[in-house]
């Protein structure tokens, strides 16, 4: 068997498995038939894709949970938390005999035999269980239904591992069955090929299962051609019925095959966006040699050249887009199993999955999402007795929402806990040497501290929280992804903690800059607008370096004193002014050149850790323009505000 079917089973039962977990807690809160139809039909998929592409340990243990939903889907094992909690551990482990065979195969036969022994617990005497099979076998049974059944492989079908008589079996073991060979495909002998199907069968079953329980049978044959035709409900099963004369047209191909999609690599994807930036820097290259030559011939060419580019490039990048449901939908999870553990009554509630954002910011967001939101419910969150006494509900509610705004994307955890403890968060500061004991800090700047390395108010070391990682990893994630963190807290009332997070990480607008002969680009989505600088306002009586625009006082930074360069001699110069971490800051610069398409490149390892710089990017004459990090700007320039006794001893990243 080749490995690229070997390859595409793997992902799509990882497909399978990551619906299957959503499936279960679905299941959980509305025990609906169809759900645990929906169930029973994953397992069947992994069940039999596994065994056709050699992974037995994962067959043979996922027969064993299959079985398990056979009863409840017969009335005979009561859908409840217990049940959940045990198909969630099955999974974990399908998962683990999937990605790691021969590592999880020592686990498998002692969990195999823990799920036996737990699945024969909950169908033990006395169970909700046993109630329902009662009531079944009260209830009249099900008249059987006739089927006319036509079935024919792909012709790769068994080069892929497909064993027609195991499937024909198993249609027979739903009822009494009657089958004809179907010659018609079959070439002369000259022309056969033996390793390909030519052959189809004819089927006529009588049951009482339903048509469901059939096409479960071919759930993973979606290449064949398959029809199933009932006929009128019968008293009795009548096991000679005729095979049809002719077979029905494959209606269901099409069907299993549509969806309009394909699955790519995601490094491939990687790739093209690199081979995008390299063209979107040639293309600026040729942009500035037309200008320079100023042919009218060539500067039409150009004009298209670009418009082209920036097709592709907007094409490329939707192409890199994913909704944040990705995301979203496994914390389910984790808010289930530790509000478990912490025996509090916890719901998730998601808002705005749709919103889309590129995929090497959602490989990186799940683990500061999960340690956001394990805090939340660990620290924000109090026991139900508590909530009550506050005048709340007993169950409390974390938040997980999304929205795009211009060329970010804003992630809010907002919990309806007990808020920060601005006191509690102050002290801790102070006794680890992160602020001076007399510092005047604003509650925005205390809230900021539980992000400092090693905090943590917890009283109690636990394995859910107390050694101060969790918030600092969260930063340091966020940081890397050139995004800010907002902190909004009331007292009693919880707390909201909001991610400002680029849609790309690639290719940005940004806006060109020049200082002296220096290039620098700003990200455009941080800009809020440009306007001249008016020497009279530089310097204030208070000595405040403050700019008036329009009712409000905005402080701006000359870039040529941070960056150490000797004062500017320009008659005129220009102040950018930039928003970050909801603060507006002015950045002074000799001119504006305009807006540009900004291909990101990181820094070298030797200057990453230089503060102030988001990366850099290759102009179209070749010169290399370092991109400004806003948030670190504006971070320099609250520290420089503050006095050196209520100076926060913090880095600027």
């Amino acid at each position: 068997m080749s490995d690229t079917a070997t390859t595409m089973f793997v992902q799509e039962a990882r497909d399978l498995l990551e619906g299957l977990e959503d499936m279960l807690l679905d299941l959980e809160a509305d025990p609906r038939p169809e759900k645990v139809d929906a169930v029973f039909r994953a397992l069947h998929t992994i069940k039999g894709s596994g065994a056709m592409f050699g992974f037995d340990d994962l067959s043979q243990f996922t027969h064993h949970f299959e079985d398990a939903f056979d009863k409840v889907r017969e009335g005979r094992l009561a859908v409840d938390g217990r049940l959940v909690d045990l198909s969630l551990r099955a999974r974990d482990l399908m998962r683990s005999l999937l990605e790691d065979a021969e590592g999880a195969r020592t686990r498998e036969a002692e969990a195999r035999a823990v799920l036996i022994r737990a699945t024969a617990d909950l169908t033990g005497p006395g169970t909700q269980a046993d109630r329902a099979t009662s009531a079944q076998a009260a209830a009249p049974p099900k008249e059987a239904t006739r089927f006319d059944i036509f079935f024919r492989p792909a012709p790769d079908d068994l080069i892929n591992g497909m064993r027609p008589d195991l499937l024909i079996e198993e249609i027979g073991a739903l009822g009494p069955i009657s089958v004809a060979l179907d010659l018609g495909r079959v070439p002369p002998l000259d022309d056969l090929d033996p390793t390909r199907c030519w052959l189809g069968w004819h089927m006529s079953l009588t049951t009482s299962q339903g048509e469901d329980a059939l096409r479960d049978v071919f759930i993973f044959a979606d290449e064949a051609e398959l029809t199933i035709t009932p006929h009128t409900a019968m008293a009795a099963p009548e096991p000679d019925s005729p095979a049809p004369d002719d077979p029905a047209p494959a209606r269901d191909a099409a069907v299993t095959r549509g969806g309009g999609s394909i699955r790519v690599e995601s490094q491939r994807l990687d790739d093209m966006m690199d081979r995008l930036g390299e063209l979107v820097i040639v293309q600026a290259r040729l942009d500035q040699i037309s200008r320079r030559i100023g042919d009218p011939m060539l500067e039409t060419v150009v004009e298209e050249i670009d418009r082209l580019v920036t097709g592709l490039r907007d094409t490329t990048l939707s192409t890199r887009m994913l909704p944040i449901e990705m995301v979203f939908g496994k914390f389910r999870r984790v808010v289930r199993d530790l509000s478990g553990e912490l025996e509090k009554t916890v719901a998730l509630v998601t808002e705005g999955g749709e919103t889309e954002i590129d995929k090497s910011v959602i490989d990186k967001l799940s683990e500061p999402l999960v340690h956001m939101i394990r805090n939340a419910i660990d620290h924000g969150i109090d026991d139900a007795e508590t909530r009550r006494k506050a005048g709340k509900p007993a169950g409390g509610t974390v938040r997980l929402s999304a929205t795009q705004e211009g060329g970010e994307v804003l992630i809010t955890i907002a919990d309806d806990g007990r808020g920060l403890d601005a006191d509690a968060i102050r002290a801790r500061a102070v006794e680890r040497g992160l602020i001076e004991e007399a510092a005047v800090l604003s509650e925005a700047e205390l809230h900021q501290l539980i992000f400092a390395p090693g905090f943590s108010t917890a009283k109690e070391l636990t394995s859910i929280s107390g050694r101060g990682v969790g918030m600092d990893a969260v930063k340091t994630t966020v940081d890397a992804l050139r995004g800010q963190i907002q902190v909004a807290s009331t007292a009693g009332r919880g707390t909201a903690i909001t991610l400002r997070l680029p849609v790309s990480l690639a290719i940005i607008d940004g806006l060109l800059v020049r200082l002296g002969d220096a290039v620098y680009v700003i990200p455009l989505s941080s800009v809020e607008e440009c306007v001249e600088l008016d020497l009279a306002e530089r310097h204030r009586e208070s000595g405040r370096t403050m700019l008036q625009i329009r009712e409000t006082l905005v402080p701006f930074l000359d870039l040529a004193d941070i960056f150490n360069q000797p004062a500017s001699t320009e008659p005129r110069r220009r102040v950018v002014i930039v928003r970050a971490d909801g603060a507006r800051l002015g950045l002074v610069v000799d001119d504006i050149l305009g807006q540009n398409q900004t291909v990101i490149k990181t820094l070298s390892v030797f200057h990453r850790d230089v503060a102030g710089f988001a990366g850099a990017t290759i102009l179209g004459d070749g010169a290399v323009a370092l991109i400004l990090d806003v948030a670190v700007m504006i971070r320099t320039a609250l520290e420089a505000r503050d006095t050196p006794s209520v100076r926060l001893r913090r880095q600027a990243r």
